[in-house]
């Protein structure tokens, strides 16, 4: 997985605390799970944090722990790098967005995606259409997965 920054969790925390209590719950943590795809059981995820809620600090651990075995590899298989880790996630991560699977990252598509993740209101599209915008390298309108991958390494201090 792509390391997401302390800004950006607490972003994603923010809004997964939708009672406002400081504390992500873990009908909250499932919530965000089934958004994005990655199906877990209640019983797993009282495994991996007990079954309690998430201050943010633990949140934070949470994300950390699932950093780590994302980049574990089987033992069997040819050795992983880096980029390959980082390439196959960026992938993942593009198909979270490009919903109709055609390879190319829509405005609607965006907002959509973005609104899910409770990270946009769906009525911002003059918003996605700025923000594919900057990326759009060959100004089609779209975000294919090249442009997607320099979107997601853009340093936030390089943005217009």
């Amino acid at each position: 997985m792509y390391p997401l920054s302390t800004y950006h969790l607490q972003r994603i925390f923010n809004e997964l605390d939708r009672n406002k209590d400081g504390l992500v719950s873990l009908d909250e943590l499932m919530s965000l799970l089934d958004k994005i795809g990655l199906n877990a059981s209640r019983v797993e995820l009282e495994l991996l944090v007990g079954d309690k809620a998430l201050d943010f600090f633990d949140f934070l651990f949470f994300y950390q722990t699932l950093i780590g075995k994302a980049g574990t590899t089987n033992q069997e298989k040819e050795p992983v790098n880096d980029d390959q880790i980082l390439e196959s996630d960026l992938r993942k991560a593009f198909r979270v967005f490009d919903l109709n699977g055609d390879g190319f990252i829509s405005c609607e598509e965006l907002q959509i995606a973005l609104s899910r993740l409770g990270l946009l209101d769906r009525s911002c599209g003059q918003d996605c259409m700025q923000m594919i915008g900057v990326y759009d390298a060959n100004s089609d309108g779209l975000l294919d997965f090249e442009e997607f991958k320099e979107m997601m390494f853009m340093d936030s201090s390089d943005s217009p």
